[in-house]
């Protein structure tokens, strides 16, 4: 019991001191780990553990959707993207679909590496 309250008061400490670049890709980690939940619930038939899960993964996709700076152009083509997603994670949550949550998974991941390598290039700034 004491090291799970350990663990949790670090990862507490961890999101309080994390940098606005750091969150983000915690929130993409996050995503991608739920929607990996979501799928290994769905091969042991535990609907609500997937439903759980697959909500989970949308309000972090609805959060960078409400975060997006319209000033910038490119902040609508992010804008597409996150409401494919959530239309296919709302497809996926329908259907109990694990091949829709590991097409959900792919952009997830290559949009979180794409941030990873934005964050490095900000480094060597």
């Amino acid at each position: 019991m004491a090291v799970m309250n350990q663990y949790a008061q670090y990862q507490n400490s961890k999101i309080l001191t994390a940098s606005p670049a750091e969150l983000t890709l915690m929130l993409y980690e996050g995503a991608i780990k739920f929607c990996n939940i979501a799928i290994m619930a769905i091969e042991k038939k535990d609907v609500e553990k997937a439903h759980t899960n697959i909500m989970k993964a949308q309000r972090i996709i609805e959060e960078f959707r409400s975060t997006l700076d319209h000033k910038y152009a490119v902040a609508e083509d992010f804008d597409r993207v996150y409401v494919y997603l959530l239309q296919r994670l709302l497809q996926a949550n329908i259907k109990k679909d694990a091949e829709i949550l590991e097409e959900v998974n792919t952009h997830l991941r290559s949009m979180r590496d794409t941030w990873k390598q934005v964050m490095e290039l900000a480094k060597k700034r």
